[in-house]
């Protein structure tokens, strides 16, 4: 199991989400967040809107899959976040040694769906 963390850009979110829809990962949690990378807050355009300051609006993305679903998620985010301009974003990739669904109490695999 793994634990994937991908921040994007704001304006990206439903092709993304359109993208793990279709690899059938569709349990996430998202997240309104502010960050910075190495374009270090420097403009950005957001809906037409010029935004300029030290951090600078993104989404992020926290998804728990089971190893087959790894790359399949890995793919869905870079093919739908990919603008080719700084500031695209990141994914995290951490390995996830246990899951357990409260409601049922199931472990691992199974808990993740």
């Amino acid at each position: 199991m793994k634990y994937i963390v991908a921040v994007i850009q704001p304006h990206k979110l439903d092709e993304v989400m359109k993208l793990l829809e279709e690899a059938e990962v569709n349990m996430m949690t998202v997240s309104n967040v502010l960050g910075r990378g190495m374009q270090k807050g420097l403009t950005e355009i957001y809906r037409g809107a010029k935004e300029v300051g030290s951090l600078l609006k993104k989404i992020k993305l926290e998804i728990a899959v089971n190893e087959d679903f790894v790359e399949p998620t890995i793919q869905a985010i870079i093919k739908g976040a990919r603008t080719g301009d700084i500031g695209d974003g990141k994914i995290f990739i951490f390995d996830l040694p246990e899951v357990i669904r409260i409601r049922t109490g199931e472990k691992g695999g199974k808990a993740i769906g």
